[in-house]
Protein backbone atom coordinates (compact mmCIF):
# COMPACT_ATOMS: atom_id res chain seq x y z
CA UNK A 1 0.00 0.00 0.00
CA UNK A 2 1.23 3.27 -0.96
CA UNK A 3 2.43 5.84 1.55
CA UNK A 4 2.83 9.28 2.15
CA UNK A 5 5.98 11.56 3.68
CA UNK A 6 7.17 14.84 3.95
CA UNK A 7 10.70 15.46 2.61
CA UNK A 8 12.62 18.58 4.22
CA UNK A 9 14.54 20.26 1.43
CA UNK A 10 15.93 23.01 3.15
CA UNK A 11 15.02 24.60 6.48
CA UNK A 12 12.22 26.57 4.98
CA UNK A 13 10.32 24.32 2.51
CA UNK A 14 9.57 20.34 1.68
CA UNK A 15 8.04 18.60 -0.60
CA UNK A 16 5.60 15.65 -0.86
CA UNK A 17 6.27 12.11 -1.92
CA UNK A 18 4.91 8.33 -1.94
CA UNK A 19 6.44 5.44 -1.39
CA UNK A 20 4.89 2.34 -3.21
CA UNK A 21 6.46 -1.15 -1.55
CA UNK A 22 6.90 -4.28 -3.10
CA UNK A 23 5.37 -7.35 -1.48
CA UNK A 24 7.81 -9.02 1.26
CA UNK A 25 7.98 -12.48 -0.79
CA UNK A 26 9.07 -10.27 -4.06
CA UNK A 27 11.39 -7.93 -3.10
CA UNK A 28 14.18 -7.41 -5.55
CA UNK A 29 16.46 -5.48 -2.82
CA UNK A 30 16.23 -2.27 -5.43
CA UNK A 31 14.41 1.03 -4.44
CA UNK A 32 13.78 2.92 -7.87
CA UNK A 33 13.13 6.89 -7.41
CA UNK A 34 11.67 8.70 -10.22
CA UNK A 35 11.13 12.50 -10.84
CA UNK A 36 8.37 13.70 -12.82
CA UNK A 37 8.66 15.60 -15.95
CA UNK A 38 8.24 19.08 -16.38
CA UNK A 39 4.31 19.42 -17.08
CA UNK A 40 3.06 17.42 -14.35
CA UNK A 41 3.53 16.32 -11.09
CA UNK A 42 3.85 12.88 -8.96
CA UNK A 43 -0.15 11.98 -9.11
CA UNK A 44 -0.10 12.01 -12.91
CA UNK A 45 -1.73 8.48 -14.20
CA UNK A 46 1.79 8.21 -15.85
CA UNK A 47 3.70 8.18 -12.68
CA UNK A 48 1.42 6.48 -10.39
CA UNK A 49 1.00 3.42 -13.49
CA UNK A 50 4.36 3.12 -13.23
CA UNK A 51 5.38 3.22 -9.78
CA UNK A 52 2.60 0.51 -8.62
CA UNK A 53 3.58 -1.49 -11.77
CA UNK A 54 7.65 -1.57 -10.60
CA UNK A 55 6.97 -2.37 -6.84
CA UNK A 56 4.56 -5.60 -8.62
CA UNK A 57 7.47 -6.07 -10.33
CA UNK A 58 8.79 -6.32 -6.76
CA UNK A 59 10.77 -2.69 -6.65
CA UNK A 60 10.40 -0.72 -3.72
CA UNK A 61 9.28 2.49 -5.76
CA UNK A 62 9.17 6.54 -5.03
CA UNK A 63 8.16 9.44 -6.31
CA UNK A 64 8.05 12.82 -5.65
CA UNK A 65 7.41 16.62 -6.28
CA UNK A 66 9.80 18.77 -7.29
CA UNK A 67 9.47 22.30 -5.43
CA UNK A 68 7.56 24.09 -7.89
CA UNK A 69 5.28 21.85 -8.30
CA UNK A 70 4.39 21.19 -4.42
CA UNK A 71 3.85 24.83 -4.23
CA UNK A 72 1.36 25.20 -6.79
CA UNK A 73 3.64 26.70 -9.64
CA UNK A 74 3.57 25.72 -13.63
CA UNK A 75 7.06 26.77 -14.67
CA UNK A 76 9.83 24.54 -13.48
CA UNK A 77 12.54 25.89 -10.97
CA UNK A 78 16.01 26.63 -11.94
CA UNK A 79 18.67 24.01 -11.91
CA UNK A 80 20.04 24.42 -8.94
CA UNK A 81 16.72 24.43 -7.17
CA UNK A 82 15.81 20.88 -8.89
CA UNK A 83 18.89 19.13 -8.23
CA UNK A 84 19.08 20.24 -4.46
CA UNK A 85 15.46 19.08 -4.13
CA UNK A 86 16.32 15.53 -5.89
CA UNK A 87 19.75 15.41 -3.48
CA UNK A 88 17.48 15.73 -0.60
CA UNK A 89 14.92 12.57 -1.94
CA UNK A 90 17.92 10.84 -2.30
CA UNK A 91 19.05 11.23 1.39
CA UNK A 92 15.99 10.52 2.70
CA UNK A 93 15.86 7.40 0.37
CA UNK A 94 18.89 6.42 1.73
CA UNK A 95 18.44 6.74 5.41
CA UNK A 96 14.87 5.12 5.42
CA UNK A 97 14.61 1.89 7.69
CA UNK A 98 12.22 0.66 5.07
CA UNK A 99 14.12 0.53 2.53
CA UNK A 100 17.78 -0.26 4.46
CA UNK A 101 20.32 -2.31 2.64
CA UNK A 102 18.31 -1.92 -1.05
CA UNK A 103 20.55 -0.76 -3.96
CA UNK A 104 19.58 2.71 -5.34
CA UNK A 105 18.22 3.32 -8.76
CA UNK A 106 17.43 6.58 -9.93
CA UNK A 107 16.05 9.19 -12.60
CA UNK A 108 12.17 9.69 -13.77
CA UNK A 109 10.04 10.78 -16.54
CA UNK A 110 11.82 13.20 -19.29
CA UNK A 111 13.04 16.34 -17.01
CA UNK A 112 12.78 13.98 -13.83
CA UNK A 113 15.29 11.79 -15.31
CA UNK A 114 18.00 14.80 -16.72
CA UNK A 115 17.91 16.14 -13.32
CA UNK A 116 18.71 12.32 -11.77
CA UNK A 117 21.31 12.31 -14.55
CA UNK A 118 22.76 15.74 -13.55
CA UNK A 119 22.76 14.85 -9.89
CA UNK A 120 24.16 11.04 -10.69
CA UNK A 121 27.01 13.18 -12.78
CA UNK A 122 28.16 15.05 -9.51
CA UNK A 123 27.99 12.22 -7.31
CA UNK A 124 27.57 9.16 -8.66
CA UNK A 125 28.82 6.74 -5.96
CA UNK A 126 25.30 6.59 -3.62
CA UNK A 127 23.89 5.24 -6.83
CA UNK A 128 23.47 2.20 -8.89
CA UNK A 129 22.02 2.72 -11.67
CA UNK A 130 19.88 5.14 -13.56
CA UNK A 131 16.76 4.78 -15.80
CA UNK A 132 15.04 7.55 -17.93
CA UNK A 133 11.48 7.41 -19.22
CA UNK A 134 11.95 9.52 -22.39
CA UNK A 135 14.96 11.17 -22.24
CA UNK A 136 14.71 15.11 -22.65
CA UNK A 137 18.23 15.23 -25.02
CA UNK A 138 17.21 18.32 -26.57
CA UNK A 139 13.85 20.30 -27.15
CA UNK A 140 12.07 19.98 -29.96
CA UNK A 141 13.10 20.56 -33.25
CA UNK A 142 16.47 21.87 -31.52
CA UNK A 143 18.92 19.34 -32.27
CA UNK A 144 21.30 21.51 -31.88
CA UNK A 145 20.72 22.22 -28.30
CA UNK A 146 22.26 18.88 -26.76
CA UNK A 147 21.94 17.86 -22.99
CA UNK A 148 24.22 15.54 -23.35
CA UNK A 149 27.85 16.82 -21.60
CA UNK A 150 27.14 15.36 -18.59
CA UNK A 151 26.41 11.84 -19.25
CA UNK A 152 30.02 11.26 -20.04
CA UNK A 153 30.85 11.63 -16.41
CA UNK A 154 28.44 8.80 -15.04
CA UNK A 155 30.17 5.91 -14.62
CA UNK A 156 27.36 3.27 -13.49
CA UNK A 157 25.13 1.80 -15.53
CA UNK A 158 21.79 3.44 -17.76
CA UNK A 159 18.82 2.55 -19.02
CA UNK A 160 17.13 4.52 -21.73
CA UNK A 161 13.83 3.95 -22.04
CA UNK A 162 12.85 5.81 -25.57
CA UNK A 163 10.12 6.13 -28.40
CA UNK A 164 10.85 6.18 -31.57
CA UNK A 165 9.83 8.77 -32.49
CA UNK A 166 10.23 11.14 -29.97
CA UNK A 167 10.16 14.53 -30.92
CA UNK A 168 12.84 14.97 -27.60
CA UNK A 169 15.29 12.74 -28.91
CA UNK A 170 14.74 9.73 -31.42
CA UNK A 171 16.13 5.95 -31.31
CA UNK A 172 18.80 7.17 -33.68
CA UNK A 173 19.73 9.99 -31.79
CA UNK A 174 19.75 8.01 -27.74
CA UNK A 175 22.18 5.31 -29.98
CA UNK A 176 25.09 8.11 -31.14
CA UNK A 177 25.15 9.69 -27.88
CA UNK A 178 25.37 6.42 -26.09
CA UNK A 179 28.34 5.57 -28.68
CA UNK A 180 29.58 9.22 -28.99
CA UNK A 181 30.48 8.93 -24.83
CA UNK A 182 31.18 5.30 -24.27
CA UNK A 183 27.56 5.28 -21.88
CA UNK A 184 27.59 1.73 -19.87
CA UNK A 185 24.00 2.14 -21.31
CA UNK A 186 21.20 -0.10 -22.76
CA UNK A 187 18.81 1.47 -25.45
CA UNK A 188 15.02 -0.04 -25.12
CA UNK A 189 13.04 1.48 -27.76
CA UNK A 190 9.46 1.86 -27.98
CA UNK A 191 8.21 0.99 -31.56
CA UNK A 192 6.35 4.20 -33.10
CA UNK A 193 6.33 5.55 -29.23
CA UNK A 194 6.49 9.38 -28.35
CA UNK A 195 7.78 10.97 -25.68
CA UNK A 196 5.17 9.18 -23.31
CA UNK A 197 5.63 6.10 -25.02
CA UNK A 198 1.88 6.38 -27.13
CA UNK A 199 1.51 4.44 -30.05
CA UNK A 200 -0.58 4.19 -33.14
CA UNK A 201 -3.72 2.02 -31.98
CA UNK A 202 -2.46 0.03 -35.14
CA UNK A 203 0.63 -0.62 -33.52
CA UNK A 204 0.03 -2.43 -30.17
CA UNK A 205 -2.55 -1.73 -27.10
CA UNK A 206 -1.19 1.18 -25.24
CA UNK A 207 -1.43 -1.01 -21.49
CA UNK A 208 0.75 -3.71 -23.43
CA UNK A 209 3.34 -0.96 -24.33
CA UNK A 210 3.09 0.46 -20.69
CA UNK A 211 3.58 -2.94 -19.18
CA UNK A 212 6.27 -4.06 -21.66
CA UNK A 213 8.22 -1.15 -20.47
CA UNK A 214 8.25 -2.04 -16.55
CA UNK A 215 9.04 -5.48 -17.66
CA UNK A 216 11.94 -4.11 -19.07
CA UNK A 217 12.84 -1.88 -16.20
CA UNK A 218 12.09 -4.65 -13.49
CA UNK A 219 14.07 -6.91 -14.76
CA UNK A 220 16.89 -4.14 -15.71
CA UNK A 221 17.57 -3.09 -11.99
CA UNK A 222 17.13 -7.06 -10.69
CA UNK A 223 20.44 -7.86 -12.84
CA UNK A 224 22.47 -4.54 -11.49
Amino acid sequence: MATEAKIAINDAESVTAILYPAAKKDRAGVTILLGHGAGADQLSGFMRMVAGGLAVRGCDAMTFNFLYKEQGRSVPDPKGRLESCYRAVIDWAINNKKLKGNKLVIGGKSMGGRIASQVAAEEGKRVAGLVFLGYPLHPPGRPDKLRDEHLKEIKVPMLFCQGSRDPFGTEDEIKAIIKKHKLPAKLYVIESGDHSFKVPKSVKPQQQVYEDVMDEVAGWVRGL
